[in-house]
């Protein structure tokens, strides 16, 4: 939108020819009234006077064009400038004082600390002065921030209002005693105990207000002393009664957030001691004196999982369950919680954990060892390695399948089988094993039931999937880190190399990419072009063959780029 204020010059005016034109017309039609209102000369009185008779003409056009919507009391008889609302009753020996912020609840500012600057943290013990109710989002809360305002807070609470605070355990940077403080006053405090990454960013205050000047600040302070008194910090305030739309997408967000089950409530009697090793984890303080310092405790996504399963279990009476997860968010996990609570509810005992390579078996086994707190769990058959109670087997597939040992093992022997990478049971291996046992609970594990052949593994579960998890969901919920994809072309031609069981001739692939040097070239190129410093970046490359890994390493070497080549043989 544009325009010019002339006698002799029309205004242009650009503006949405929609329904939504109201907002930038009106916005126009005030900036063209306070510049009128702002050539009015004279003392203080006769320029209020003057300026008054002039907004109130303008109104009285407003009334004429709009008389069902507007009636004549809408005209300004008099101005006085509005300093608190108190409330209804009010104490007899007066109301009380209540300081204001430097900045007006009806106007937004940045406030960066600066010299002869409003300080965010005195500021925001103004707003806590008049507000009736308080949302706090922040990465972490520090004792030293939360003294500075704690009386402000508490004085929020005594008055009836409420305190919501989100923040996290992540870097292990909040500190319990401040979170134990915020309890204490009754602040309503729900906590992400995620320890690998953080999705909350945000640092924001709102202030709500039953008189409607509610306001917010929006920034780079967390609620520690650095941030609210000398730190270089940077926080917006916003004012409700300018950008009402902006505070409204704030609490709605704010109120997402808040029943996000990755957020979790704080009780100081109950959670304390989690919050404490999770915080320890972060600074990499083992407990001592536990083999397992740390409970192996569900993510939130993965106890929803968990209750999903239990609700197919419980309601359905469906005891064989695919459970579809992206890699990385944590498979092994929810089916050793899922054994360990099925074991503790007396539903099973004898367990068979099945995967196709040994590195996976005893990763395996560590995990359940950990649900169980258990450091002697489980038997592998692998490798030469056989069980000797066979109470609780860690198998591989491959030794597993052989009709001499399948033969000697009773089709009940195990309450409970777990299947990982069951994309992998149409192999006859699978098969083999999947149709000579019956156990009472079958639970398959994967991140890409589709297979490239086209058969489907869900019949093994009544042709139904019971959870997913699929990757872009998890991207979704950041449970994983984001990537892109960078397509390049190298003008290899697989054309002749041979096809077999769906899938490439593994030693012809090989072939056809190790040793060729143009291609290696390009892929070293194409790593250069993407990567800020190829010296000092970590990355992975996936090759088609050991043969085929160590030979990009070594050229990686010769073109300056450290690499190795790792592989299990």
């Amino acid at each position: 939108m544009a325009g010019s204020l002339s006698n002799h010059q029309a205004s242009t005016v650009w503006g949405e020819a929609h329904g939504d034109a109201h907002d930038p017309l009106a916005q126009y039609l005030g900036r063209l009234a306070s510049r009128v209102l702002r050539t009015v000369s004279g003392d203080d009185t006769e320029r209020l006077a003057e300026q008054l008779r002039r907004i109130n003409r303008i109104i009285d056009q407003l009334v004429q064009l709009a008389p069902d919507l507007l009636s004549p009391d809408v005209l300004i008889a008099e101005m006085r400038q509005l300093l608190a609302v108190l409330p209804g009753s009010v104490d007899p020996a007066g109301p009380r004082s209540i300081p204001r912020p430097e900045v007006p609840l009806s106007r937004s500012a940045l406030l960066m600390n600066g010299r002869d600057q409003p300080r965010i943290g005195s500021e925001v013990i103004r707003e806590l002065a008049s507000a009736d109710d308080v949302k706090l989002i922040c990465a972490f809360v520090k004792w030293s921030g939360l003294r500075i305002i704690d009386d402000a807070l508490a004085d929020v609470i005594d008055r009836g209002g409420k305190v919501h605070v989100l923040t996290t355990a992540y870097m292990g940077a909040t500190e319990r005693r401040a979170i134990d403080r915020l309890a204490h006053l009754g602040a309503s405090v729900k906590i992400s105990y995620d320890l690998r990454t953080t999705r909350l960013h945000a640092k924001a205050w709102l202030f709500r207000r039953r008189s409607g000047a509610n306001t917010a600040y929006v920034g780079s302070s967390n609620l520690s002393r650095a941030a609210l008194v000398d730190g270089l910090e940077w926080n917006v305030r916003l004012s409700g009664m300018e950008q009402p739309h902006v505070l409204e997408a704030f609490e709605a967000a704010f109120d997402d957030y808040w029943e996000d089950p990755s957020f979790e409530p704080y009780d100081p009697s109950s959670d304390a001691t989690r919050l404490d090793k999770a915080l320890a984890a972060e600074h990499h303080e083992p407990l001592e004196g536990e083999l397992f310092p740390l409970r192996l405790s569900p993510f939130p996504y993965q106890a929803e999982v968990l209750e999903q399963l239990e609700a197919e279990r419980i309601l359905h009476d469906r005891w064989q369950n695919l459970v579809v997860m992206a890699t990385g968010t944590g498979k092994t996990v929810v089916s050793a919680l899922d054994y360990e609570r099925l074991r503790s509810a007396g539903q099973a005992d004898s367990l068979l954990f099945i995967a196709h390579r040994e590195e996976l078996l005893r990763q395996s086994r560590s995990t359940f060892r950990a649900a169980l707190r258990d450091g002697s769990f489980g038997e592998v058959l692998v490798s030469g390695d056989v069980p000797e109670d066979w109470r609780h087997v860690f198998a591989s597939v491959q030794s597993l399948s052989r009709a001499s040992r399948l033969g000697l093992l009773d089709r009940h022997a195990f309450d409970m089988i777990i299947v990982d990478e069951f994309h992998h049971s149409e192999a006859e291996t699978y098969s083999r094993v999947l149709e000579h046992f019956e156990p009472r609970v079958l639970l398959g594990l994967t991140a890409t039931p589709e297979r490239p052949d086209g058969q489907d593994v869900t019949h093994w579960f009544g042709g139904r999937i019971a959870v997913e998890l699929r990757l872009w969901e998890a991207l979704d919920r950041g449970l994983l880190s984001p990537f892109q994809y960078f397509g390049l072309h190298d003008d290899v031609d697989v054309s002749q190399v041979p096809w077999r069981r769906g899938a490439y001739d593994l030693s012809a692939l090989s072939h056809v990419y190790t040793g060729h040097d143009a291609r290696a070239r390009l892929v070293a190129q194409a790593y250069r072009d993407k990567v800020a410093d190829p010296r000092s970046a970590r990355a992975l490359g996936f090759c088609v063959s050991i043969d085929h890994a160590e030979f990009m390493a070594s050229r990686f070497n010769a073109w300056g780029i450290p690499s190795v080549a790792i592989s299990t043989r």
